[in-house]
């Protein structure tokens, strides 16, 4: 499951856990498990650490496999983890408590069998928590909007429940009773549910209520919307909640999953370009002629003579409409604008040529697509004064007096014509 400013939310989070609870007890090992009983738990958290954080480093090929799909090692999860303990003494000091309190009953339980793998679940679950609380903390910091870490653990729950539902549903023949339930009828043949479920953004609340609710039946067990605990109380009585929570999820699958294959697509393009220049500038030194340099004669080349030849056919028109006083105000901008952010473009730039047949609105919303809000290439008159960046989306249609999948179709044309034009050139 991926969320914005989320990291630990993927399958990667068990190696993640694992090499938390192995390096922890190897960090503890010789005798050093009283630092669990100091008084003193800011000195104890220090040490422990320290001393943590060297056995991280040292666990080779195994911190470094992928932890999620933005890049980050099981490594750098497990140390960002471990200092960020560091930062919150009071999850350490739940932790000490509960060793004090197993200490008290049962005295050095790690020496006792099954000892190492009681201490190893009490950081397990001491990292399970922090880690909910460290990605619902980035998640608001990334979404402006609030979000517990209880929050957090309901989302994973609905999108483990999604995997359930779809693995249920793909094998209908085998679960044909229970995805009966699910769907709320009788399954005679293949339901077409199966076909169209394609992500969680096509799961319906329901579905996930019905499947927690025939868990009892059909595993023995009751589902997690259906036990006596509190914790998901609110989303087993609002499937609106639980539908919303689903379509966020999806949505936001779907616009991470490119894998920043664009910007990898640019890397790879400058570095074509930097061979080609170096292979170039090899070339010319090989082929130099002795003697000294002289300046060949400036000819114009068919690219020059062409735009010569269009005029002023081939200047798009400069001029834009003064805003009325109430379109102004909806968009937040001066009644000038237009004016303002038309007089200065570059008229015998090769973009501007390309694009003469398209709206002012249009050609700053292929600006923003390709080089972002922000640019040192904007004049002044083009941003809002409001954010210093170029007008969003929402406003530019409105300036275009246009829809804003209109808006978008113009855009993605007008960005069409410009990487047609080199390659007809």
């Amino acid at each position: 499951m991926r969320l914005p400013g989320t990291r630990y939310q993927e399958h990667g989070w068990e190696q993640v856990r694992k090499l938390l609870g192995q390096c922890s007890l190897a960090a503890l090992a010789r005798d050093k498990h009283a630092l669990l009983l100091e008084p003193d738990q800011e000195a104890s958290l220090a040490a422990y650490v320290d001393g943590v954080s060297r056995v991280l480093y040292a666990s080779g090929p195994r911190g470094a496999a992928l932890g999620n799909s933005y890049g980050d090692t099981v490594l750098e999860l497990a140390l960002s983890l471990v200092y960020e303990l560091q930062a919150r003494p009071g999850d350490w000091a739940g932790l000490c408590a509960a060793v004090a309190a197993e200490h008290a009953r049962m005295g050095p339980f790690w020496h006792a069998p099954g000892g190492e793998a009681l201490l190893r679940k009490k950081f397990n679950d001491l990292y399970a928590v922090l880690r909910d609380k460290v990605d619902s903390d980035n998640y608001q910091a990334a979404c402006g909007r609030p979000c517990s870490p209880n929050r957090m653990y309901a989302y994973r729950m609905l999108d483990t429940a999604y995997g359930e539902v779809a693995r249920l549903l793909f094998g209908w023949r085998e679960h044909r009773a229970q995805v009966g339930a699910i769907l709320g009828r009788t399954i005679e043949a293949e339901p077409i549910e199966a076909r169209r479920l394609r992500s969680i953004s096509d799961c319906r609340a329901e579905w996930i209520l019905r499947w927690s609710e025939s868990l009892e039946r059909f595993g023995g067990a009751p589902g997690p919307l259906h036990t006596r605990s509190k914790r998901f109380a609110s989303l087993k009585s609002s499937p609106e909640k639980i539908a919303a929570m689903l379509r966020e999820i999806g949505e936001y699958e779907a616009l991470s999953a490119n894998g920043e294959r664009d910007w990898l697509q640019d890397a790879n393009d400058a570095g074509a370009w930097l061979e080609d220049y170096w292979r170039v500038l090899d070339e010319s030194e090989q082929g130099a002629t002795p003697g000294p340099d002289r300046i060949l004669e400036a000819q114009q080349d068919a690219l020059d003579l062409a735009a010569l030849e269009d005029g002023d056919e081939a200047q798009p028109d400069m001029r834009a409409p003064t805003l009325d006083v109430v379109l102004a105000e909806r968009v937040s901008l001066s009644p000038r604008y237009l004016e303002m952010a038309a007089a200065v473009q570059e008229g015998g730039s090769w973009a501007l040529r390309t694009m003469a047949d398209d709206s002012l609105p249009v050609r700053l919303a292929v600006y923003l697509k390709l080089l972002g809000p922000f640019d040192d290439s904007y004049p002044a008159e083009w941003l809002d004064p409001a954010t210093g960046e170029l007008p969003t989306m929402g406003q530019l249609a409105l300036l275009d007096g246009v829809s804003l999948p209109t808006l978008r179709k113009r855009r993605d044309a007008a960005i069409a014509k410009l990487t047609a034009g080199p390659m007809q050139a």
